[in-house]
């Protein structure tokens, strides 16, 4: 894909320190509901969009809004504070996590000969997928979504119930695809999030369980791509904030053992 234009909105929902790659677009995700957080930025709410949304589809409002607003021959989703890490060995341990970013020429390179660049997967270990969430937050959300796919599409529930049980997946939302293989894939999550969001009721949810949509899209990626048999390459995730490992292995203690969901992101 040397020369083609690759466009990865960066979603974010605050001012942060952005790559300086061209391939990335700094989003203001949420802009309809907040409109003066992020002067200057690309905004979510411009154009064709679900920007008020915002508050359970997180990071989809960008991918939403780059799949229906952007031209480019390839197109992606990452993080302000999660994005694909470099190939290149030489810059993995640099001190400054932007140093350690994908580069579009790296992307470029990945993409002529597969159909999409990934984050790595996530192990769970000693749990499943389904096990996992059902324990931190509402397994029910699982249940419906996949009675959704049953209803919609059957041909995707053994890779479903395939991903449920194993102890790993694709998840975080990050990913550049083809722009055929990006736009086929928006085509067919959306219609399925917009059952999802109408079938919960979340009218008691406070704004962290509000996300749920945006929770349950990131096990959509995996049957989907098992399905379609999509050709992939994984990147490692780069975090340019320190990550709370104490705080996530009390949390996951909680919910696995007295019963407590989790209440905020880690």
């Amino acid at each position: 894909m040397s020369g083609d234009k690759i466009a990865v909105a960066v979603a974010t929902h605050k001012p942060y320190r952005m790559p300086v790659d061209d391939i990335y677009v700094p989003v203001h995700v949420g802009s309809a509901l907040n409109p003066d957080v992020c002067p200057g930025m690309q905004r979510d709410d411009e154009g064709d969009n679900i920007s008020k949304k915002n508050g359970s589809y997180c990071e989809l409002t960008a991918l939403y809004w780059l799949w229906k607003n952007v031209e480019a021959d390839a197109k992606g989703v990452v993080h302000y504070r999660r994005h694909l890490g470099s190939t290149d060995p030489t810059r993995r341990f640099s001190r400054d996590p932007f140093d350690r970013l994908a580069t579009g020429d790296e992307i470029a390179d990945l993409l002529k000969s597969r159909q999409a660049v990934v984050a790595r997967k996530r192990n769970y270990y000693i749990e499943t997928v389904y096990n996992h969430y059902a324990q931190t937050f509402d397994g029910s959300h699982f249940d419906i979504c996949r009675e959704i796919l049953k209803e919609r599409d059957p041909s995707y529930l053994c890779a479903w119930d395939e991903l449920m049980q194993s102890r790993s997946a694709h998840i975080f939302n990050m990913f550049v695809m083809r722009s055929d293989v990006f736009n086929a894939y928006c085509d067919w999550i959306f219609p399925i999030l917009a059952e999802l969001e109408e079938r919960v009721d979340s009218s008691e949810y406070d704004a962290f369980a509000a996300r749920f949509v945006g929770r349950v899209s990131e096990r959509l990626l995996d049957p989907w791509m098992a399905v379609n048999k999509i050709t992939y390459a994984e990147l490692p995730v780069v975090s340019p904030e320190p990550v709370d490992w104490i705080g996530k292995a009390r949390g996951f203690l909680a919910a696995k053992y007295l019963g407590k969901k989790y209440g905020k992101s880690f």
